[in-house]
Protein backbone atom coordinates (compact mmCIF):
# COMPACT_ATOMS: atom_id res chain seq x y z
CA UNK A 1 0.00 0.00 0.00
CA UNK A 2 1.40 3.70 -0.44
CA UNK A 3 1.80 6.06 1.83
CA UNK A 4 -0.18 9.34 1.84
CA UNK A 5 1.40 12.30 1.96
CA UNK A 6 2.39 13.48 5.23
CA UNK A 7 0.58 16.27 7.51
CA UNK A 8 3.03 17.86 9.12
CA UNK A 9 1.22 21.18 10.63
CA UNK A 10 -1.89 21.67 13.36
CA UNK A 11 -3.93 24.29 12.77
CA UNK A 12 -6.06 26.39 15.04
CA UNK A 13 -8.84 28.62 13.48
CA UNK A 14 -11.79 30.30 15.59
CA UNK A 15 -14.00 31.93 13.77
CA UNK A 16 -16.77 35.03 14.77
CA UNK A 17 -18.71 32.93 16.37
CA UNK A 18 -16.71 31.30 18.42
CA UNK A 19 -16.46 27.96 17.26
CA UNK A 20 -13.07 26.63 17.33
CA UNK A 21 -11.57 24.75 14.37
CA UNK A 22 -8.38 22.24 13.80
CA UNK A 23 -7.35 21.43 10.51
CA UNK A 24 -3.97 20.31 8.60
CA UNK A 25 -3.90 23.02 6.23
CA UNK A 26 -4.47 26.49 6.43
CA UNK A 27 -7.82 28.06 5.81
CA UNK A 28 -8.66 30.17 3.48
CA UNK A 29 -11.11 33.37 3.65
CA UNK A 30 -11.61 35.98 6.25
CA UNK A 31 -13.77 34.38 8.19
CA UNK A 32 -11.11 32.29 10.28
CA UNK A 33 -8.97 34.00 12.62
CA UNK A 34 -5.44 31.91 13.06
CA UNK A 35 -4.95 31.28 16.71
CA UNK A 36 -1.40 29.30 16.15
CA UNK A 37 -0.21 26.22 14.73
CA UNK A 38 1.97 23.93 15.34
CA UNK A 39 4.31 21.27 14.42
CA UNK A 40 2.53 17.41 15.11
CA UNK A 41 3.91 13.79 14.90
CA UNK A 42 4.37 12.51 11.42
CA UNK A 43 0.37 10.85 10.79
CA UNK A 44 1.10 8.85 7.80
CA UNK A 45 4.23 6.37 6.36
CA UNK A 46 4.68 4.18 3.81
CA UNK A 47 2.24 0.57 5.76
CA UNK A 48 5.72 -0.72 7.58
CA UNK A 49 6.52 -1.37 11.08
CA UNK A 50 6.93 1.72 13.63
CA UNK A 51 6.54 2.44 17.25
CA UNK A 52 3.88 3.56 18.43
CA UNK A 53 3.89 6.72 20.19
CA UNK A 54 4.72 7.25 23.90
CA UNK A 55 1.93 7.73 25.94
CA UNK A 56 1.78 9.40 29.32
CA UNK A 57 1.30 6.86 32.25
CA UNK A 58 -2.71 6.22 31.96
CA UNK A 59 -4.50 6.50 35.47
CA UNK A 60 -5.60 2.96 36.87
CA UNK A 61 -9.16 3.02 38.13
CA UNK A 62 -9.60 0.78 41.55
CA UNK A 63 -12.79 -0.62 40.25
CA UNK A 64 -12.43 -1.40 36.66
CA UNK A 65 -15.01 -1.39 34.57
CA UNK A 66 -16.19 -5.00 33.10
CA UNK A 67 -14.65 -5.66 29.87
CA UNK A 68 -17.78 -6.86 28.00
CA UNK A 69 -16.94 -9.95 26.00
CA UNK A 70 -18.44 -10.08 21.90
CA UNK A 71 -21.05 -12.12 20.89
CA UNK A 72 -20.36 -14.60 18.17
CA UNK A 73 -22.27 -12.67 15.79
CA UNK A 74 -20.68 -9.47 16.51
CA UNK A 75 -17.22 -11.18 16.06
CA UNK A 76 -18.06 -12.67 13.21
CA UNK A 77 -18.15 -9.04 11.92
CA UNK A 78 -15.27 -7.71 13.33
CA UNK A 79 -13.63 -10.65 11.85
CA UNK A 80 -14.97 -8.65 7.94
CA UNK A 81 -13.04 -6.06 8.95
CA UNK A 82 -9.90 -6.84 10.70
CA UNK A 83 -7.27 -6.62 7.81
CA UNK A 84 -8.72 -2.75 7.24
CA UNK A 85 -8.22 -1.77 10.60
CA UNK A 86 -4.86 -3.30 11.02
CA UNK A 87 -3.74 -1.56 8.04
CA UNK A 88 -4.75 1.80 9.41
CA UNK A 89 -3.47 1.64 13.04
CA UNK A 90 -0.11 0.85 11.23
CA UNK A 91 -0.69 3.76 9.01
CA UNK A 92 -1.23 5.91 11.43
CA UNK A 93 0.35 4.74 14.64
CA UNK A 94 -2.59 3.31 16.95
CA UNK A 95 -3.33 0.65 18.70
CA UNK A 96 -5.76 -1.73 16.88
CA UNK A 97 -7.48 -2.43 19.57
CA UNK A 98 -8.57 0.76 20.80
CA UNK A 99 -9.93 1.12 16.84
CA UNK A 100 -11.83 -1.87 17.05
CA UNK A 101 -12.62 -0.15 20.75
CA UNK A 102 -14.54 2.76 18.48
CA UNK A 103 -16.27 0.84 15.89
CA UNK A 104 -17.99 -1.86 18.34
CA UNK A 105 -19.05 1.48 19.71
CA UNK A 106 -20.09 3.79 17.20
CA UNK A 107 -21.45 1.10 14.65
CA UNK A 108 -20.91 -2.26 16.11
CA UNK A 109 -19.26 -2.78 12.98
CA UNK A 110 -22.48 -1.99 10.65
CA UNK A 111 -21.31 0.00 7.79
CA UNK A 112 -24.53 1.30 6.89
CA UNK A 113 -25.25 3.03 10.68
CA UNK A 114 -26.65 6.32 10.12
CA UNK A 115 -27.15 8.13 13.64
CA UNK A 116 -29.91 10.56 14.17
CA UNK A 117 -27.37 13.73 14.67
CA UNK A 118 -26.17 12.51 10.88
CA UNK A 119 -23.17 10.65 11.06
CA UNK A 120 -22.31 7.60 9.09
CA UNK A 121 -20.52 4.29 8.67
CA UNK A 122 -18.31 1.94 10.93
CA UNK A 123 -16.45 4.68 12.94
CA UNK A 124 -19.74 7.13 12.76
CA UNK A 125 -18.43 10.56 10.77
CA UNK A 126 -20.06 13.46 11.01
CA UNK A 127 -20.19 15.21 6.92
CA UNK A 128 -18.17 17.80 8.11
CA UNK A 129 -15.24 15.08 9.59
CA UNK A 130 -15.56 13.25 6.38
CA UNK A 131 -15.07 15.86 4.27
CA UNK A 132 -12.03 17.02 6.34
CA UNK A 133 -9.96 13.87 5.78
CA UNK A 134 -11.04 13.62 2.37
CA UNK A 135 -13.68 10.60 2.83
CA UNK A 136 -16.00 10.86 -0.43
CA UNK A 137 -18.00 7.89 0.77
CA UNK A 138 -18.55 7.02 4.37
CA UNK A 139 -20.70 4.00 3.68
CA UNK A 140 -17.10 2.65 2.32
CA UNK A 141 -15.71 0.53 5.02
CA UNK A 142 -12.02 1.39 3.62
CA UNK A 143 -12.68 4.98 3.55
CA UNK A 144 -14.36 5.15 6.51
CA UNK A 145 -11.97 3.64 8.56
CA UNK A 146 -9.04 5.75 7.07
CA UNK A 147 -10.89 8.92 7.79
CA UNK A 148 -11.75 7.62 11.32
CA UNK A 149 -7.74 6.29 11.86
CA UNK A 150 -6.64 9.50 10.88
CA UNK A 151 -9.13 12.00 12.96
CA UNK A 152 -8.21 9.49 16.16
CA UNK A 153 -4.39 9.93 15.65
CA UNK A 154 -5.09 13.87 15.18
CA UNK A 155 -6.97 13.86 18.40
CA UNK A 156 -4.21 12.06 20.50
CA UNK A 157 -1.64 14.25 19.35
CA UNK A 158 -3.87 17.29 19.95
CA UNK A 159 -4.54 15.84 23.99
CA UNK A 160 -0.99 14.50 24.35
CA UNK A 161 -1.49 10.85 23.56
CA UNK A 162 -4.31 11.35 26.82
CA UNK A 163 -7.02 8.11 25.30
CA UNK A 164 -9.40 9.25 27.39
CA UNK A 165 -9.27 13.17 25.79
CA UNK A 166 -9.09 11.71 22.42
CA UNK A 167 -12.16 9.48 23.03
CA UNK A 168 -14.38 12.76 24.47
CA UNK A 169 -13.01 14.36 21.49
CA UNK A 170 -13.85 12.01 19.15
CA UNK A 171 -17.58 11.99 20.68
CA UNK A 172 -18.29 16.03 21.30
CA UNK A 173 -15.92 17.39 19.02
CA UNK A 174 -12.65 18.44 20.53
CA UNK A 175 -13.13 22.33 20.99
CA UNK A 176 -15.99 20.49 23.69
CA UNK A 177 -12.67 19.47 25.30
CA UNK A 178 -10.74 22.29 25.38
CA UNK A 179 -13.43 24.39 26.62
CA UNK A 180 -13.59 22.50 29.55
CA UNK A 181 -10.09 23.09 30.07
CA UNK A 182 -8.96 19.60 28.41
CA UNK A 183 -10.84 17.64 30.69
CA UNK A 184 -13.66 15.47 29.56
CA UNK A 185 -17.18 17.67 29.00
CA UNK A 186 -18.96 17.02 31.38
CA UNK A 187 -22.06 15.52 29.43
CA UNK A 188 -23.89 12.52 30.17
CA UNK A 189 -23.67 11.19 26.28
CA UNK A 190 -19.61 11.80 26.47
CA UNK A 191 -19.04 10.44 29.63
CA UNK A 192 -20.89 7.20 28.96
CA UNK A 193 -19.06 6.81 25.61
CA UNK A 194 -15.54 6.89 27.00
CA UNK A 195 -16.09 4.57 29.67
CA UNK A 196 -17.81 2.58 26.98
CA UNK A 197 -14.81 2.18 24.35
CA UNK A 198 -12.74 1.43 27.67
CA UNK A 199 -14.44 -1.28 28.68
CA UNK A 200 -14.49 -2.40 25.01
CA UNK A 201 -10.94 -1.74 24.70
CA UNK A 202 -10.36 -3.78 27.39
CA UNK A 203 -12.09 -6.37 26.33
CA UNK A 204 -10.04 -6.81 23.34
CA UNK A 205 -6.81 -6.21 25.83
CA UNK A 206 -7.82 -8.80 28.15
CA UNK A 207 -4.69 -9.18 30.20
CA UNK A 208 -4.83 -5.22 30.77
CA UNK A 209 -5.36 -2.75 33.06
CA UNK A 210 -8.66 -0.30 32.03
CA UNK A 211 -8.22 3.14 31.76
CA UNK A 212 -10.37 5.30 34.59
CA UNK A 213 -13.45 7.27 32.76
CA UNK A 214 -12.60 10.00 35.16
Amino acid sequence: MRAEPTRADIYKYVDAAGNVYFTDAPLQGNRYKLEWHRESQTVARAVVSRPLPKSRPPTISHAPLPATKLSASLASRRALYHTLVLANARRYGLSPSLLHAVIRAESAYDPSAVSRAGAQGLMQLMPGTAARYGVQNSFDPAENIRGGAAYLRDLLDMFDQDVKLALAGYNAGEGAVIKHGRQIPPYAETQDYVRKVLSFYAAERPNSFILSAR
